[in-house]
Parts: structure tokens; C-alpha cells; sequence
């Protein structure tokens, strides 16, 4: 490894999971050519890696915020891109972070074009789930389990419910980085994920705990959810007062398309089946990607409008995604476009193109952080927000 060349990750090497940094490179000669090199393993032992091949200035310096990848995992100024195009050494596997006290560490690297055995200069970002103060609790309560992450300070603070298809503490923890109490509870338990009929009252327990703790100001709370998670939100917005023939299409990679393997609920027979969401007295934020093969969002997220448009309701926002996939996730961790489906047991694809749906993940994050702050407050005068 060469003494001279210099890998910087700015403003540090360690920031939260959801910050941005800025790779530099200096003291290379002028107008190198270098390959830089990511990876990361995951939670369950995953490699993951990327790579891109940078030309440097004619100070010998390349800056990933200004300067274009010329090949490898992408091409063009990307400067999260080592980030989010992190690929698996094995075939249709998601990158796996949902525990919040460890965290996501990632290796850089810079080579030389020409021998890329040979290493200049690295680096190791820390990226962690939980800021300072932020306090996490395991919880088993009733007939629900989770774990409850709190904001430094004496608060009050507004409450959310984080609905996850199964366990993750990802998002609630840095939730409470931005000043909620954040309670996440998986809606399946991941041991049995062939569930026919999900009971309500588990989630109602959940609101209850949550209003009860002494640093939660609100009467009412938010709840974020995605994918099979939502069924369940929306639900509760309807029905919890204080909440304001199958078809597999397999392809080359040994992924399967699930988005036309579900009972279309928008049929005559199947309507039955649609949540009366204009029975909820809250505000709602639908996030739809527009790509997404493993359920028709976009056009679930056009019914749901109508629905509530059809009733004169006007509490609601929507936010569609061009190119955007099925896993939007707090932003800056690696795409996923084919991974296990836990409720079909076969490998499935999520779409989505990796640089759209990066942005789209950038955009959404803040997105939900100002519709939050909007209606989930300490005030005397309550609204409720929903994702």
C-alpha cells in the first residue's frame, strides 16, 4: 500500500446511516487512472461490493461529489454510488441491517488500474442507526413484541408506530435521531410467515404502550409502514380510533415477477377486500414506486385516492416514483433487485433502476420527515399522519 496516497471520507468517517459522505482521493499523479473499491458485509455474512474507475485531475485529486465514474458498478458523478450499487457475491440476496446498536460498516479502497492487486490508500465509513442519546428498549407487552427507541432529552416528544413486515429497527431508530418516539413492531413473526388472517388487537396494545410512555406529548401517534406492513396501518386507521388464480412469472436469473401472482382486489369479486380507508379521521402519505414488480403500487395508490376522493375527503398526499423498486428504504444502503420473498419461498424480483430509485429514496426519506413533523405533534390540537 502506497504511504503517499490519501482516501478522506467527509466530514468523517463516521456519520449516521442516513447522511451523506464525500470520498476524496489526493496525492495520486496527475491524471491517474485508479479503481475504487466498496464492500461491506451484511447482518447474515453477505458479501456485498462495488467498484468504479475515477481519472484524477491534474493535481492528482478526485472528488466522488464532482468527478464522473468512467466504468464499473455505475457511470457518471454519482457520490453515494459505492454506496447504493453494493451488489451480493451471491445471487438474489438483500443486503440485511435491521439491527440498530451495530453498525453498517463499509470498506473503501483505492487501486491501481493497472495492478489492481495493488492497494493505495483505505478507509472504513461507520455508519450508525442510532445517534447519541437516542435510547433503544426491547419490549414484549402483551400479545405484541418489539423495541422502542426514545430521543435524547426531556421531550415531550410526538409518538410513531413503525410497522415492518418483520423485525427491523432501522428506520424507527433513525426516526428518533429526528425527534419522535419511535415504537417498531414487526407485523409477522419471521419463523412463520404463512399467515392467513392478521388480528388488529396486537397493533391496538402497541398504540396504547406507546401513548403511555412518560415522554410522549401527542394523544394521537403516526404510523409508517411498507409493503405487507401497510395493510395493516391502514387498517388501523380505519377501525383503531387514536390513529389519526395465481400467476409467478419466472426469469433468467431464477427470480420470479410475484406482482400478478396476488388476487387483484380492484375486481368485482375481490372488492370486498378493499379497506374502507374514508372511514379514518387522519391524514394520510402514499408513496408509490413506479416499478415496483412485486405489487402494483401505483395503481393501489390511484384507487386509494379515488376512494377517498369519492367520499370528499382531502386528507391525503401522493408521491409516485419513476424507476423506483418495491424496497424503498431510508436512503444511502445498497439497491436490492432480486431477493428471497418470504411469503412465496422463492426468489423474487423487486425492480426498480439503481440510481432512480437511490434519488427516490433521498426525496422520500425527507418526505416523511416533514409529513410527520406536520400532523404528528406535542400541540393541544392533534392531527394524525400516516405512511
Amino acid at each position: 500500500m502506497s504511504s503517499q496516497v490519501r482516501l478522506r471520507l467527509l466530514p468523517s468517517a463516521r456519520c449516521l446511516y442516513d447522511k451523506p459522505i464525500q470520498v476524496k482521493v489526493s496525492h495520486l499523479k496527475s491524471r491517474q487512472v485508479v479503481r475504487i473499491k466498496a464492500s461491506s458485509t451484511d447482518e447474515r455474512g453477505v458479501l456485498f461490493s462495488s467498484s468504479a474507475t475515477y481519472r484524477a485531475d491534474e493535481n492528482g485529486e478526485i472528488d466522488l461529489v464532482r468527478d464522473a465514474s468512467l466504468s464499473g458498478s455505475y457511470v457518471g458523478v454519482e457520490p453515494m454510488g459505492l454506496l447504493t450499487t453494493l451488489k451480493p457475491n451471491i445471487v438474489n440476496k438483500l443486503f440485511v441491517k435491521d439491527k440498530a446498536l451495530e453498525p453498517h460498516m463499509v470498506k473503501f479502497s483505492v487501486h491501481d488500474e493497472e495492478e489492481q492487486d495493488r492497494m493505495l490508500a483505505e478507509a472504513t465509513n461507520e455508519r450508525f442507526l442510532m445517534a447519541d442519546g437516542v435510547s433503544r428498549v426491547s419490549v414484549e407487552e402483551g400479545n405484541f413484541h418489539g423495541a422502542l427507541f426514545t430521543p435524547p432529552g426531556k421531550g415531550p416528544f410526538p409518538a410513531v408506530l413503525d410497522l415492518s413486515t418483520v423485525m427491523s429497527e432501522k428506520r424507527a431508530a433513525l426516526l428518533a435521531d429526528k425527534g419522535f418516539v419511535v415504537l417498531t413492531v414487526p407485523v409477522i413473526n419471521e419463523e412463520s410467515v404463512n399467515v392467513k388472517m392478521l388480528h388488529l388487537d396486537p397493533f391496538e396494545e402497541a398504540i396504547t404502550f406507546l401513548l403511555q410512555q412518560p415522554k410522549v406529548g401527542s394523544k394521537r401517534i403516526g404510523i409508517v409502514s411498507k409493503s405487507k406492513a401497510a395493510d395493516v396501518a391502514l387498517s388501523l386507521a380505519a377501525f383503531v380510533p387514536g390513529v389519526e388464480a395465481k400467476k409467478l412469472i419466472p426469469t433468467q436469473s431464477g427470480a420470479f415477477i410475484a406482482k400478478y401472482a396476488m388476487h387483484d382486489p380492484l375486481k368485482e369479486e375481490n372488492r370486498a377486500t378493499l379497506i374502507p380507508i374514508e372511514q379514518a379521521n387522519t391524514h394520510f402519505l402514499f408513496v408509490a414506486p413506479e416499478d415496483d414488480l412485486n405489487w402494483d403500487s401505483n395503481i393501489y395508490m390511484i384507487e386509494m385516492e379515488e376512494r377517498l376522493k369519492h367520499h370528499g375527503k382531502k386528507n391525503f398526499e401522493s408521491v409516485c416514483y419513476p424507476k423506483a423498486g418495491h424496497f424503498l428504504e431510508p436512503p444511502y444502503g445498497p439497491f436490492c433487485s432480486s431477493s428471497l420473498n418470504r411469503f412465496l419461498k422463492k426468489p423474487a424480483l423487486w425492480g426498480g433502476e439503481s440510481m432512480a430509485h437511490a434519488a427516490a429514496e433521498v426525496h422520500m426519506w425527507k418526505k416523511i420527515q416533514e409529513f410527520l413533523k406536520s400532523h404528528v405533534s406535542c400541540d393541544p390540537v392533534q392531527k394524525n399522519g400516516k405512511l
